[in-house]
């Protein structure tokens, strides 16, 4: 029996784009996927903020903060869709809490097909979890075509 030895190459360009370049027995497959750049200072009209949030809506830091001021996020509303930026808490407890704010958005998402949602590194910063804590939750993302995730997401 043999077996199929395969190995993936990953690049990201200065464009904001992955390329995963997959050598199955020397031949060479790649594709390309955009990824959410490390700062987002404007969206396009069909574009949405995707960012980490408190149930009060109280955008007072992090990207919540630039969610309120360039994107429309609205004081006072924690979660969904605000403008051009949408609200997953991730202040309210451990991780197992956030989950179900994440299936929500990933349905939302779906529903809403138009719209292009850049995902921030959601629960990093302020609420002080890490890539290898969240990123997981956003595993049934990968395969919705408008869900944009950061590098290694």
């Amino acid at each position: 029996m043999k077996r199929k030895t395969s190995r993936e190459v990953v690049l990201v360009s200065k464009k904001n784009y992955i390329f995963v370049v997959k050598i199955i027995k020397n031949s060479a497959i790649m594709s390309q996927k955009r990824v959410t750049p490390e700062r987002i200072t404007q969206l396009e009209d069909n574009e949405v903020f995707v960012f980490g949030s408190n149930l009060e809506g109280a955008h007072g830091g992090g990207a919540a903060l630039q969610a309120w001021q360039k994107f429309g996020a609205i004081w006072g509303q924690g979660v969904g869709l605000q403008g051009q930026s949408y609200g997953i808490p991730t202040m309210q407890g451990g991780v197992d809490t956030i989950k179900p704010y994440v299936d929500e958005f990933i349905s939302f998402a779906r529903h809403h097909p138009k719209l292009t949602f850049l995902v921030t590194r959601i629960g990093c910063g302020i609420a002080g979890f890490t890539n290898e804590e969240i990123s997981p939750l956003f595993k049934e993302a990968h395969g919705i075509e408008n869900i944009v995730l950061p590098p290694g997401w």
